[in-house]
């Protein structure tokens, strides 16, 4: 028994240990999870490309339904989203610790918002820019955690979800 307990032990510490982030340069990283917002609960999947050894970009896709009300009419909306964006990571400037990963950045995207026909209300489809500071914690090498707040475009709020090194 007592073997395994420091057989569990040193696993553990392995893979904290050895954990790397943010994703290095030819690198590639799956995201998902979801949002938080005054517009529903949105889902969302993305990948991100190691481009420099502090720089990432990547792309999203998300998606969200949302109940609403226009001149005491109430209303079921869905939200579809595709967005770019690029992220500089803090970790070599800040010098911390591996297993974290900080973040900050702006994305550009096209957002689809679908309403019922007899709709007027002011929800509408089109470009959105916005900016987001987020964090990691990597348990091992290949996944973690991640956070993050945005603002200033149609889905503004924050997500959480994993992250997955491929």
């Amino acid at each position: 028994m007592k073997k395994l307990v420091l057989l569990a032990a040193a696993f553990f510490v392995f893979n904290t240990v050895n954990a790397q982030c943010p994703i290095n340069k030819g690198q590639a990283q799956l995201n998902a999870g979801f949002g938080f917002s005054s517009w529903g609960l949105p889902v969302y999947a993305g990948l991100d490309f190691g481009v420099h050894k502090d720089v990432t970009v990547g792309g999203e896709v998300s998606f969200r339904t949302y109940n609403g009300s226009w001149n005491n009419n109430k209303y079921r909306h869905s939200v579809m989203g595709f967005s770019g964006n690029g992220n500089y990571h803090f970790n070599h400037v800040l010098d911390i610790p591996l297993e974290w990963d900080f973040y900050a950045g702006a994305n550009l995207g096209f957002y689809i918002w679908n309403s019922p026909d007899d709709y007027d209300g002011d929800n509408v489809s089109g470009l959105g820019l916005g900016i987001q500071v987020g964090g990691r914690y990597y348990f091992n090498n290949k996944m973690g955690i991640n956070l993050e707040f945005g603002g200033g475009n149609a889905f503004s709020g924050g997500k959480i979800g994993i992250s997955l090194k491929l």
